[in-house]
C-alpha cells in the first residue's frame, strides 16, 4: 500500500521563490558593483585556457538552469524536502556572494560578438552580468544541487541519462560562453556539495542543528589540529597558484573534519547504518579519508586484518573483499565514521570518531548490535580503520556484559591477550566501568 502524501506546498513554494528570486539580483548585482568600484580585480587564469573555444550556442543549456531552479521548488513533495531543498539555494547564493566580494576576480577574455538566435540570449546575460563573479562559480553550485534534486525525482535509468547530459552541458557552457575560468568550476562544485552535506534532504537532523558543543579536551585538540591543517593548505594554495590550488579541496575536507571534532560528532560524515556515506560526504571528505586510509595500512599492513576473541567473534581492521570471503563472510559491524565498510549483506555501522572517547548511549549500542549480530548464529566481525580502539572497546564490551569473561578487566585481558595492539587510554577503561555499572543496573 502506497503512503499517502498531502497536498504539495504550492504556496511555499512561491514564498520561497519570492524571496530567493529577488534576493539573488540584489545581491548578485551588489559584487558586480563592488567589484567594478576596485582599481584593480586580479585575474586567476591557466595558460591552457587561452585554447578553449567560444561556442555561442552553448548559452542555450547555459540559461536553462534558471527554468530548472525556479520550477524545482514547486516539485516538492513536502515542506521538509522543500524547506531543506531552498536553503541550500539560498546557502549557495550567500557563501558565494560573499566570496565574490571578500575575494573578487574577473574574467580576462573579452567575448566576441554574436549574432543569430544566441545574441538576444547573450545581450539578456549582459544586462546584469560583468565580468566579475567568478570563483566559486554560482552557476555551478547551483546545477550540483539541482542535478542531486532532479536524480531523486527521475527513478528511471533512460530519465536520469539526460540528467547526467544537461549537467555537464551546464559546466562546459560556464567554459565555452567565456562566462568563467576553469578555477571557478571545482571551486563552485564543493560549494555545490556543501550545501548538499549541510542540508540533507532525508529527514534527518540538517548540520547546523546537529551542532553540540564538544566538552571533551581531546576532541579540541584533534578539532585544532585538523583546523591548523586546513589553514596550512589553504595558504600554500593561495601562495603557490596554478595546480596547487587543488589544494584547497584538502584544506575544506579537514575543517569540515574540525567540525566534526569540535561539535557535529560522527553525524557529521553522514554515515548510514550500513556504513556507506552520503555522496556529497564522500567527495567532501575525499582527501581525508585518502589518508585515514593510507594511516590504517602503514599501521597494520604486518598484522593479521583480524584475531579470533571468542568462538565465532573476531577483532580487526576493516576488511577488503578478499579477507572477508577468507574469514567464512562473517557478520560485519564497523565502529568507523571517515571510512566506508564493505556492501555486504547484514554489515552494520555505528560509527565514532576516531581517537575519542563515545557517549555511553553509543558504546551501549555498539554492544547490543555485537550481541543481535551474534544471535543470527553466524561468526561476527568488529572493527574499525586499525582494530586498535573503537573496535577493541566494543568487543570488551560485549565480553564484559555477554561473554565468559564475566568482567570488564576479565574481558580486556582476553582482548589484549589476542591482539595486543590495541591502545585503551584511561577514558575508555572508565568508559567500559561505566557500561558495566549501567549493565548491572538493567539485570538487576
Amino acid at each position: 500500500m502506497k503512503p499517502v502524501r498531502g497536498p504539495r506546498p504550492w504556496k511555499r513554494a512561491a514564498a520561497w521563490l519570492a524571496l530567493l528570486g529577488p534576493l539573488f539580483y540584489a545581491t548578485y548585482g551588489f559584487a558586480n558593483w563592488w567589484a567594478a568600484t576596485r582599481t584593480h580585480v586580479p585575474v586567476l587564469v591557466f595558460e591552457w585556457e587561452r585554447g578553449v573555444p567560444f561556442w555561442p550556442w552553448t548559452i542555450f543549456p547555459y540559461w536553462t538552469i534558471n527554468a530548472f531552479y525556479a520550477l524545482s521548488l514547486y516539485l516538492a513533495r513536502d515542506r521538509h524536502t522543500l524547506d531543506r531543498h531552498a536553503a541550500r539555494l539560498l546557502t549557495a547564493q550567500a557563501v558565494a556572494v560573499s566570496c565574490f566580494i571578500l575575494w573578487p576576480l574577473r574574467f580576462s577574455f573579452g567575448q566576441p560578438a554574436v549574432e543569430g538566435a544566441p545574441a538576444f540570449l547573450f545581450d539578456a546575460l549582459r544586462g546584469f552580468d560583468q565580468p566579475f563573479n567568478q570563483a566559486p562559480s554560482l552557476h555551478i553550485a547551483l546545477a550540483v544541487i539541482l542535478w542531486d534534486w532532479y536524480r531523486r525525482l527521475l527513478h528511471a535509468r533512460w530519465l536520469r541519462a539526460p540528467l547526467h547530459v544537461w549537467a555537464f552541458a551546464i559546466c562546459a557552457s560556464v567554459l565555452t560562453t567565456w562566462q568563467h575560468h576553469f578555477i571557478d568550476i571545482p571551486t563552485g562544485a564543493l560549494l555545490g556539495l556543501f550545501c548538499v552535506w549541510l542540508w540533507p534532504l532525508e529527514r534527518v537532523l540538517a548540520m547546523p542543528r546537529a551542532w553540540r558543543l564538544a566538552r571533551d579536551p581531546q576532541r579540541w585538540k584533534l578539532a585544532g589540529s585538523y583546523a591548523a591543517g586546513a589553514l596550512l593548505f589553504f595558504a600554500a594554495a593561495l601562495h603557490m597558484r596554478g595546480v596547487p590550488l587543488w589544494l584547497m579541496w584538502p584544506a575544506l575536507s579537514l575543517a569540515l573534519v574540525a567540525l566534526n571534532y569540535a561539535g557535529l560528532d560522527a553525524r557529521g560524515f553522514q554515515m548510514d547504518r550500513e556504513g556507506r556515506m552520503q555522496w556529497a560526504a564522500r567527495w567532501l571528505f575525499a582527501p581525508y579519508r585518502l589518508g585515514a586510509a593510507v594511516n590504517a595500512w602503514l599501521w597494520t599492513r604486518r598484522l593479521p586484518a583480524s584475531v579470533e576473541v571468542a568462538p565465532g567473534l573476531r577483532l580487526g581492521r576493516l576488511p577488503t573483499r578478499g579477507e572477508w570471503e577468507a574469514a567464512g563472510r562473517p557478520r560485519l559491524l564497523s565502529l568507523c565514521a571517515e571510512l566506508q565498510t564493505l556492501p555486504v549483506p547484514g554489515a552494520r555501522c555505528v560509527p565514532m570518531l576516531d581517537l575519542t572517547v563515545p557517549t555511553a548511549l553509543r558504546l551501549q549500542r555498539a554492544v547490543a548490535v555485537v550481541e543481535g549480530q551474534r544471535r543470527s548464529g553466524q561468526a561476527v566481525w568488529v572493527c574499525c580503520a586499525l582494530g586498535f580502539s573503537r573496535s577493541a572497546a566494543s568487543v570488551i564490551g560485549w565480553l564484559g556484559l555477554h561473554g565468559a569473561a564475566g568482567t570488564m578487566a576479565g574481558a580486556h585481558e582476553v582482548v589484549r591477550r589476542a591482539r595486543p595492539q590495541i591502545v585503551l587510554r584511561p577514558a575508555w577503561l572508565a568508559a567500559l566501568d561505566r557500561l558495566a555499572t549501567s549493565g548491572k543496573t538493567r539485570d538487576e
